[in-house]
């Protein structure tokens, strides 16, 4: 088998103006970014054919640290779906280069179900993530530079400001810094930190954005700190609104590219789903179900998070509608929660498969919390035993579904044909029946336990002093109509990520909140998440190479 890079440099690609053709694209209408790269303009959506479209969300069990193959799967359905002659389309994130130089590597796909040009989306690609990056810090340089101001000052506590830099690298020396040494003329010495770029409230906006009036106005709406009297400010108050939009206005519009089969997708924004919303944006799936008749799309890390934030975020403040549920189980991920060590992830064990199903089970349970009875796709493994897949299917039986094997990695579309066939069936025995966990009316109490007790398994949830502090403040502000977007590890259905397979009479603590008033949700934070990762012992930038010709091999 060759790596994944080798197969997307052996493919051969078709230049970007025969992928908008398929979607009926004028070429006057494509925004170049090179032969295969193209930004797609915000009038080619049509609320009109939205409707008529169906929205699939392809989502997973909790993951291993290499993740279960949403991706792969998304993008192989995507080919499967157009072999069976369903004008089908991918709309995804874009990866972050955290990943990319840290533990996952690329995050384009794998084997035969990648989207290309993978070395450019893996890369800078069009500059999306550098925009958003620039847009952040400029932010930031506009609150420092309000706090060394003598004339137009606007008494801002620098002790309250929540407002972080942002870097797209994984780099724990910048957790915790202090800005503005070196005496007088170089600012006001106070603490301060990095994010990485996917966690900025900024990517936040961009992914929850309408239009590029509707970005300007989240924009104006980020809080960035409150007056020494307690007053709440906003970046509106330092006039940054339209500043920050011209540095995004090409970033709002969402990049076509290709599979490897010639299919069309979308990528457009990349927040993680562990500290954010973990979808792509509202505009680009708009966009997928203006210009095909089927949109396959995914959500981070495993259900709990980016499936729940799905649902109960984007769907619900765009008024989406979901009409099937994918959802990527592997034989590997089941051994690891029925207790095998990261070493026998590859071995067969009936045992282990066994022990791990109930963290299946609890998946398609929450699935269906929101009116959808998820389709299960095995994404296949050489090392998986017909008995370990027949476990599969017997527990699918009993929840009234199907298991299909997904071997979209190794076969492409021919490979996922059996799954397309059967979407295409479930979306015909399953009506949609989508419906959200909770009212946004609810308090932030309520609904943090509704997503804790009936999306985790939770018995309760406790709050520190400081949450309750903090909490307080956000209803203070009138924010506490706002959605939930949790903070939490996606190694576990717990706060816990040493809790494997589906835990039980646990009890979630909320350490402390953050509000994304510009995105428009509150984010409590469970346990101890980092809003900045550190890279692994060995990471994946040691595994990267380029020769003379500029041929790159690693970074798959």
């Amino acid at each position: 088998m060759f790596s994944d890079i080798e197969i997307a440099q052996s493919t051969q690609i078709r230049h970007i103006k025969e992928i908008a053709a398929k979607l009926n694209i004028p070429n006057d209408d494509l925004e170049y970014y090179g032969k295969y790269k193209a930004k797609l303009p915000l009038s080619l959506i049509n609320h009109d054919k939205i409707k008529k479209s169906k929205l699939i969300l392809v989502t997973a069990i909790t993951p291993t640290p290499a993740g279960e193959g949403k991706t792969t799967v998304t993008v192989g359905l995507t080919d499967g779906m157009n072999a069976i002659g369903k004008k089908t389309m991918a709309v995804l994130r874009e990866p972050s280069l955290g990943p990319v130089f840290g533990m996952k590597g690329g995050a384009a796909g794998g084997g035969y179900s990648q989207v290309i040009p993978m070395e450019d989306i893996n890369l800078h690609f069009t500059g999306d993530f550098s925009a958003i990056e620039k847009a952040n810090n400029l932010l930031a340089a506009l609150i420092d530079n309000n706090l060394q101001s003598k004339t137009r000052n606007l008494n801002i506590d620098p002790r309250t400001i929540v407002w972080k830099r942002v870097m797209d690298m994984n780099d724990r020396a910048l957790r915790n810094i202090i800005v503005g040494l070196g005496g007088t003329a170089n600012g006001i010495p106070r603490q301060d930190g990095f994010n990485i770029t996917p966690a900025s409230e900024i990517m936040a906006i961009l992914c929850m954005a309408d239009d590029l009036q509707d970005l300007k106005e989240r924009l104006g709406n980020i809080y960035i700190g409150s007056t020494f009297q307690g007053e709440p400010v906003f970046a509106r108050d330092l006039k940054a609104t339209d500043a920050l939009t011209v540095l995004l206005k090409e970033a709002v519009k969402p990049n076509l590219v290709q599979t490897l089969e010639g299919n069309p997708a979308i990528l457009h924004g990349g927040p993680f789903a562990s500290i954010a919303q973990g979808t792509n944006s509202i505009i680009a799936t708009r966009m997928g179900l203006s210009l095909s008749d089927y949109v396959i799309t995914e959500a981070g890390f495993g259900a709990d998070l980016g499936a729940e934030k799905f649902f109960d975020i984007k769907c619900a403040v765009s008024g989406l509608q979901t009409d099937a549920v994918v959802l990527v189980v592997t034989i590997r991920a089941l051994r690891h929660h029925g207790g095998a060590v990261k070493a026998d992830y590859g071995t067969p064990s009936v045992e282990k498969v066994k022990a791990g199903l109930p963290n299946l089970a609890k998946h398609i349970e929450n699935m269906k919390l929101f009116g959808l009875n998820p389709l299960i796709a095995i994404n296949y493994f050489p090392n998986d035993s017909q008995e370990e897949i027949e476990l599969i299917e017997d527990l699918c039986e009993v929840y009234g579904t199907k298991a299909i094997v997904a071997k979209g990695f190794s076969e492409g579309g021919e490979g996922m044909i059996d799954l397309a066939t059967n979407l295409m069936k479930h979306l015909e025995s399953y009506p949609a029946a989508f419906k959200p966990l909770y009212a946004f009316n609810q308090t932030p109490e309520e609904k943090i336990h509704t997503i804790a007790t009936q999306i985790y398994g939770a018995v309760g949830v406790e709050y520190s002093v400081k949450a309750k502090s903090q909490l307080q403040q956000i209803k203070d502000f009138g924010f506490a109509n706002f959605p939930i977007c949790m903070a939490k590890t996606p190694k576990s259905f717990s706060d816990d990520e040493s809790k494997r397979g589906r835990p039980e009479a646990f009890t979630v603590k909320v350490r402390e909140f953050e509000m994304a008033s510009g995105a428009g949700f509150i984010i409590p934070i469970l346990g101890e998440m980092m809003r900045m990762p550190g890279l692994p012992a060995i990471p994946n930038a040691e595994n990267i190479k380029i020769n003379n010709e500029g041929v790159i091999s690693g970074l798959s």
